[in-house]
C-alpha cells in the first residue's frame, strides 16, 4: 500500500469514506486489534467476526471521535466493545477478562451467572492503581512495558498490581457468588 498519512488526514479521508483511507486504517491497527481478540477467543473465525464488527463501528462512529486522547485507544475501546458485544449475544459472560488459561478457576459453575455490567463494577471497587493496570493490561491489550511507560511506574509494579487485581477480583466473584447462590 503506498502512501502514508498523519492522523488527522486519515480520519478526515475516512469521513469522506475514502477507501484508500479506510483500507490504509484497517491495515494499520488491525495487527493489535486482532491480537487483543485473540486474548479472550482463540478462535480465528471469531476473531475475524470481532474485528471486522469493531471495524465497522469504528467507521459508522468516526465522526464522534473529538481528538481527545489517543486515536488506537479510541479504536481499542470500540473493538473491545465490539468483543464484549459478542460474547453477550453468544450467551458467554466475561469472565475472561479475568482469569488466564494459566489459572486454575475454583469457582462453581454458577460463575456464569456473571454479567459483564457486574465484572465492571467489581473492577471499579479495586484500588485504583490497580483497576487502571488491570483495565489496560487485560480490557485494552497493553504490555507490561506500555503500562509502566504510561503510568511512571516499573515493569515489576505493573505485574504486581495485574495479580493483586485478579486476586482480588476473584475474592469478589466468589463472595459475589455465595451471596447470590447461598441456600
Amino acid at each position: 500500500m503506498s502512501g502514508s498519512f498523519t492522523e488527522e488526514e486519515l480520519i478526515a479521508g475516512c469521513l469522506q469514506n475514502k477507501r484508500r483511507h479506510q483500507e490504509f486504517l484497517y491495515r494499520k491497527f488491525f495487527p493489535k486489534m486482532i491480537s487483543m481478540c485473540y486474548r479472550y477467543t482463540s478462535d480465528q473465525d471469531k476473531a475475524m467476526i470481532i474485528v471486522n464488527d469493531g471495524f465497522l463501528k469504528v467507521f459508522k462512529k468516526l465522526n464522534t471521535y473529538q481528538g481527545k486522547g489517543s486515536f488506537e485507544g479510541w479504536i481499542r475501546r470500540i473493538v473491545f466493545n465490539a468483543l464484549s458485544d459478542y460474547f453477550k449475544k453468544e450467551n458467554r459472560y466475561l469472565k475472561f477478562l479475568i482469569l488466564e488459561e494459566k489459572d486454575k478457576p475454583q469457582l462453581s459453575t454458577n460463575s456464569d451467572n456473571l454479567y459483564y455490567e457486574d465484572l465492571l463494577s467489581m473492577i471499579d471497587q479495586l484500588p485504583y492503581a490497580s483497576s487502571e493496570v488491570f483495565k489496560l493490561y487485560a480490557i485494552e491489550g497493553y504490555s507490561h512495558k506500555e503500562i509502566a511507560q504510561k503510568l511512571s511506574i516499573s515493569d515489576g509494579t505493573s505485574k504486581w498490581h495485574l495479580s493483586e487485581a485478579r486476586k482480588k477480583l476473584k475474592e469478589l466473584i466468589n463472595r459475589n457468588l455465595s451471596i447470590n447462590y447461598a441456600g
